[in-house]
């Protein structure tokens, strides 16, 4: 697929070939996100086998992830940009799958962080690399609606992990710990880790399926050239971020923000139906899988949806105006979720903030490939994600946690906790978006 000589416009691949291929990086991603989110689902038992507190929890889904996630995204999305993207992507999922079992073994808390440092560092290797590919698969009209497909994967992922650990704690509810052998006692939540390792092995032989696409630069009029790898310094990433410093400004600040609420639900949400509404963690875990799994994959496919329909109509900020529009939704829905006075309006409302906190999760990614160059677009993406990742799932989880534990001082306040994070970070994302909007409308062509 990379006969062309460069500067050479040429079609993209066949439609169905490349939705295939979103398939694939798709079920990547939920797999991926399936061995990330496990841990929320296991927040009690861990707590008790391991004697460790809320926040320590908060560090273990969130900094102790995030923290090589981040930072090896940029050299990992630096060889992106100039080798074979699947061979990068496929190297990553064997590591991530490794270490999730591993994850199982562990018996104090140091030993678990260091497992989920070696989680994120094998996922670092997937979403640039994926993004990149995907820009490469679509034209650029398209792009919204491929990126957002496969980013349901990681609502499909975190909805997949609450059911399936639910089942799981539902199942090994009240047994003793497991005899295994050379491994030796291992309590029930360990071998959850165990089991979700094994798609991994799956998303291995999917990727051998998947071709290498020709690499290709956006033109003004719609079609594409081809472009040849070739090693871009970081130093010019950021002077090309600096040309577009509004846009940059805008899409990383509104982005950031909006993610930190995204992942302290994505971490909090079960425990807070279990603490201020009495379900049990199975009924918990399943109430809010079924969310993220309907209504949250149903976000990222509706936010590119809008993307191309207000690229239809000439809109030519599409992908931020249509983020601006989920940042807003997200606004009241974050804050008064966890308020609600009962069971029934807290199911309904947790279900509308979801679609609401996934809307926008394809749209980030796209307005980095739209806007960079092809020669940077996964290194781009990896500086967001260091910025965007490791500060939102440091400060989202953490925040929660911390204010529960020190201002509040009372497991049970975890809701307000919740509820005051979202109130004070979302409408500032808003602001961002809204900030950017105009520039990235007034942007010409990558060069």
């Amino acid at each position: 697929m990379n006969a062309s000589r460069p500067g050479q416009t040429v079609p993209h691949p066949r439609p169905a070939y490349a939705w295939y291929v979103v398939a694939v990086l798709l079920f990547a991603y939920t797999v991926s996100f399936v061995d990330r989110q496990i841990l929320s689902l296991l927040v009690q038992p861990i707590k008790r086998d391991l004697g460790i507190s809320d926040t320590q929890i908060g560090l273990l889904a969130g900094f102790a992830f995030a923290m090589f996630y981040s930072v090896l995204g940029v050299p990992i999305a630096r060889l992106a940009d100039r080798k074979s993207r699947r061979a990068i992507i496929a190297v990553g999922v064997g590591l991530w799958s490794v270490m999730t079992a591993a994850c199982g073994l562990s018996k104090n808390f140091w030993q678990l962080f260091l497992m989920r440092v070696g989680v994120g560092v094998g996922e670092a290797t997937l979403s640039p690399a994926a993004y990149s590919m995907i820009a490469d698969y679509f034209p650029p009209h398209k792009l919204a609606k491929a990126i957002g497909v496969y980013c349901m994967g990681l609502y499909g992922g975190a909805g997949l992990a609450m059911l399936a650990g639910s089942a799981v704690v539902a199942l090994v509810s009240g047994t003793e710990a497991i005899e295994l052998p050379i491994v030796g006692a291992v309590f029930p939540w360990q071998m959850t880790f165990f089991v979700v390792a094994l798609p991994g092995l799956l998303v291995l032989a999917l990727m051998a399926t998947v071709k290498e696409p020709t690499r290709r630069e956006y033109l003004a009029d719609g079609t594409a050239r081809t472009t040849q790898p070739k090693p871009v310094p970081l130093r010019e990433v950021f002077a090309f971020m600096g040309q577009n410093r509004q846009v940059i400004i805008g899409h990383f600040g509104g982005f950031l923000a909006l993610g930190t609420v995204i992942s302290a639900y994505l971490v909090w949400g079960p425990e807070f139906l279990r603490r201020s509404y009495g379900f049990s963690i199975t009924q918990a875990g399943v109430i809010y899988g079924l969310s993220l799994l309907f209504l949250g994959t149903a976000g990222p496919y509706a936010g590119g949806w809008l993307a191309e329909k207000l690229n239809q109509r000439g809109h030519k900020d599409a992908e931020m105006r249509a983020a601006l529009v989920g940042g807003i939704a997200m606004v009241p829905l974050t804050v008064l979720t966890p308020l609600m006075p009962g069971e029934i309006s807290v199911v309904i409302m947790l279900a509308l903030t979801t679609f609401a906190l996934s809307f926008d999760q394809g749209l980030a990614p796209t307005v980095l490939q739209l806007i960079a160059p092809n020669r940077m677009r996964a290194q781009l993406t990896a500086v967001f994600m260091f910025i965007a990742v490791l500060a939102g799932y440091t400060i989202g989880p953490a925040a929660v946690a911390m204010v529960t534990d020190y201002v509040f001082k009372d497991e049970g306040a975890l809701r307000y906790s919740l509820a005051i994070v979202s109130g004070i970070l979302t409408p500032v994302g808003v602001v961002f978006l809204w900030y950017g909007m105009k520039p990235y409308g007034d942007r010409k062509e990558p060069s």
